[in-house]
């Protein structure tokens, strides 16, 4: 009939330093354990301390209330009769190791420090802990007189060990061991241990998932056994989101699955499995059998007490396919999770955004309404931390989210700050958002303090700076945007201060920014301006994964305002209008496309790629679009900005980390902020390479060729025999038609369509996405047109060649 193990496995969130709440979910979570049956309960890394304390790990203090807390565990009655495995950290011998402490009955059985620490990207474990390179090796522990106390243990064993129960044999791998290609469980299995056990503290980052589960069926298909999973979940205090997925797998296959974003504090999961299955799929591996015969055995802590039921009638868990979240929805729950933590946490009333109209304030926006709708879905389940939570942010004791446009309104307040360059038609799109959403919106103008900022200027030096389009140069051009930028950041924290107040209410908002991790990577935003604020929910993610968000937010929450948004030509407004319509365009500020920008930022970072080596890789993916010369150019235009701007990274705002290209200053990407941007020898390299070349690559397409020849001020750059027909539409944006109407623009392309007899290239991700979204609105009086710089045509008249 089986040998049956009930195992468990949770995902707490945390919070770094905070010993008393954490002492609780702990407790809490073994609870849950044990009224499931489960003999064993496994918790996230470091969770008695919280993962998050970074040199907090280097005070004294620290050990010893992780050492407090571990007392009041192993003395409380909710931890006997069954195995409590936990993590934090532990000094051996003067040296600080992050470890397992594994107990049972008031026993500390093993103390298992780390033995790979995690390094890259958001990680620097050991400048707080030292690794222990003593493989399948134990040393004796001296135990501190208030573990003793409890205990009656005056040394317990600190090492590389398993454990051997009655029925089975249990070891321990920590988070990184299990990504390194030497990990642990491969000896272990050899030596016969059948149960895994993975404490780990793994943040979010867009399509990781499958990471995981790839290495976790890898690793019990190849070695057999069942393998247990635990992991944080939430924002315990920094900008990275630790989105559980606490799992089981066995023999290769998962068989128990936690939620990867939650807004409960505890999340318990468990799994049955059968022993006897774990011994059959081993007997089978020959080769793992015959070298098995050969290993080297680890060190086994004898442990009186059996895991396995005697209850012939428990069913095992039956394999299971993981569910994955799309993109989408992983941006829509991630951040959202995280800036409910923050928002809680902190202690202040809601958020304050300051609402523009486009898509990255809009995307801000759509993830805190998205947050609002989490809370009541919590509520709703009985989640009386997250009611309690929600009463103290809103400041009152009373009050039961049910409506999440209601709880929005009272802890979301949106504010459009217009001027004389912003258009009616951002101002009417943020107001429609604002009233799908529920959020508190506020209109204002901030025009009578720029003009009161210049007066103090031309008060000191007789000149008047006046914007390019009325002859000023580019330097007063760029400084009356950044005048107007500026002073709505400044505005935007008085009225987070102050809206409260003048509400009626107590406390005060955070500030959300809203620039996204391309234009924080190319610098395309003012320093100090409303990319400056106190928390930013998408300042790791992408301009092309936003736009994708709200075309699912407009899907999924019935928010149509979004199509409206997503059909727009991205622009800051900070420049006059052209006759009422904007005339500033983001990619022609930038001088390429957020798609570039996008390639640009994986090339430099995912695979750490300077400016030649970029060239290198370009020069042949794009050899159909672009000649070696119009590469070399793009990738020196990109590093030229990038460098120059490289500054504004040491001042950007705390954001959710969701990309392995992210620019973050602070840990993540460390490099200079002071940089010849010239490139002298690297870019002089390039040039060498391109006359070697000596362009010998295929004529490109004349529409193409176009594509690539931008003007940073004034958008692409046509020769008059490529202009379009007079009668059709020019490139310029905001130009008229024949018709006299005003039309928005977008540049693309790449994807080959027909246009009545023309022949045109449009983008392959704006072609599906756009033409669907506009199509969609069914909105006549708008004459949407799609342009391949040389030809132009109406939604009506595509029909796709591929």
């Amino acid at each position: 009939m089986g040998r049956k193990v009930i195992v468990a496995t949770c995902s707490l969130n945390q919070w770094a330093m905070d010993f008393e709440r954490n002492q609780k979910r702990i407790l809490e979570s073994i609870k849950e354990a044990k009224a499931r049956g489960a003999t064993y309960r496994l918790g996230p890394e470091l969770e008695i301390s919280g993962y998050g304390c970074n040199d907090h790990f280097l005070e004294g203090d620290t050990l010893l209330h992780s050492f407090q807390v571990l007392a009041e565990l192993l003395a409380s009655p909710i931890c006997t009769d069954i195995i409590c495995d936990v993590g934090m950290p532990v000094m051996h011998k003067n040296v600080t190791y992050n470890c397992r402490v594994i107990f049972l009955n008031r026993k500390i059985l093993l103390i298992r420090p780390k033995m790979m620490l995690a390094e890259g990207g958001n990680y620097r474990e050991s400048r707080w802990f030292t690794a222990w390179a003593k493989p399948k090796q134990t040393e004796d522990f001296f135990l501190p007189r208030m573990i003793e106390v409890v205990t009656q243990q005056k040394t317990v064993p600190f090492g590389d060990a398993v454990l051997s129960t009655r029925d089975t044999c249990i070891g321990s791998e920590i988070c990184e061991e299990l990504w390194n290609p030497a990990s642990r469980h491969v000896e272990m299995c050899l030596d016969g241990v059948e149960i895994f056990t993975n404490g780990s503290g793994s943040h979010h980052e867009l399509r990781k998932a499958y990471v995981r589960v790839d290495l976790l069926k890898s690793a019990t298909y190849k070695c057999g056994g069942a393998y247990v999973f635990a992991n944080q979940i939430g924002c315990d205090g920094e900008r990275v989101y630790y989105d559980g997925c606490a799992a089981v797998a066995c023999n290769g296959k998962i068989v128990a699955q936690g939620c990867q974003f939650s807004m409960h504090e505890v999340n318990v999961i468990t799994a049955t499995i059968d022993l006897e299955d774990i011994r059959a799929y081993r007997n089978n591996l020959r080769s793992r059998c015959v070298a098995a015969t050969t290993s080297v055995p680890f060190p086994r802590i004898a442990v009186d007490f059996a895991l396995t039921s005697g209850d012939p009638f428990i069913a095992t868990s039956p394999p299971i396919e993981w569910k994955y979240h799309t993109a989408e929805e992983e941006i829509s729950l991630g951040p959202a999770c995280w800036m409910w933590d923050y928002v809680r946490r902190s202690g202040q009333g809601g958020y304050f955004l300051p609402l523009s109209g486009g898509i990255d304030s809009s995307s801000s926006a759509c993830i805190v309404a998205s947050m609002c709708h989490l809370v009541c879905q919590a509520v709703k389940e009985a989640d009386g931390q997250v009611l309690k939570d929600v009463q103290q942010v809103v400041g009152d004791a009373g009050y039961v989210p049910h409506d999440p446009k209601d709880l929005c309104n009272r802890i979301f307040t949106t504010c459009y700050m217009g001027s004389n360059n912003s258009s009616e038609e951002t101002c009417s799109r943020a107001k429609e958002l604002a009233a799908q959403i529920g959020s508190y919106h506020l209109v204002l103008n901030i025009e009578p303090a720029v003009a009161a900022i210049l007066s103090i200027f031309t008060a000191i030096f007789p000149m008047v700076p006046k914007y390019r389009v009325h002859g000023g140069s580019p330097r007063e051009n760029l400084a009356l945007q950044n005048l107007q930028a500026r002073l709505r950041m400044v505005l935007a924290y008085m009225f987070a201060q102050l809206s409260l107040w003048a509400r009626g209410r107590s406390g005060g908002l955070l500030v959300v920014g809203s620039a996204n991790v391309d234009e924080s990577l190319r610098g395309y935003f003012t320093k100090y301006d409303c990319s400056s604020a106190d928390i930013n929910p998408i300042g790791g993610i992408s301009k092309t994964d936003l736009r994708s968000f709200i075309c699912y937010c407009a899907d999924h929450f019935g928010w149509t305002s979004l199509l409206k948004i997503y059909s727009a030509i991205p622009t800051a407004e900070l420049e006059p209008l052209d006759k009422g319509l904007i005339s500033q365009s983001d990619e022609a500020d930038m001088g390429m496309t957020y798609e570039e920008l996008s390639v640009y930022g994986r090339l430099r970072n995912q695979q750490r790629c300077g400016p030649y080596s970029m060239f290198s890789k370009l020069v042949s993916t794009w050899k159909d679009r672009f000649t070696p010369s119009q590469v070399a150019e793009k990738v020196k235009h990109f590093f030229r900005h990038y460098s120059i701007n490289r500054h504004k990274m040491t001042v950007l705002t705390p954001a959710y980390h969701a990309e392995t290209y992210s620019p973050d200053d602070n840990r993540y990407d460390h490099r200079q902020f002071l940089y010849n941007a010239l490139w002298p020898w690297q870019f002089r390299y390039i040039d060498q390479q391109v006359k070697a070349i000596g362009d010998r690559s295929s004529k490109i397409d004349a529409a193409t060729d176009q594509h690539s020849k931008y003007d940073t001020k004034h958008g692409p750059s046509i020769s008059p025999s490529q202009q379009p027909p007079t009668n059709e539409l020019n490139c310029q944006s905001g130009q008229n038609t024949s018709s006299g109407v005003q039309v928005p623009i977008i540049i693309a392309s790449a994807i080959p369509v027909n246009v009545g007899s023309k022949s045109c290239l449009i983008d392959d991700n704006v072609f599906h996405k756009t033409c669907a979204s506009m199509l969609k609105t069914k909105r006549p009086s708008e004459d949407h047109r799609y342009v391949s710089l040389n030809c132009a045509f109406s939604a009506s008249e595509i029909t796709c060649m591929t």
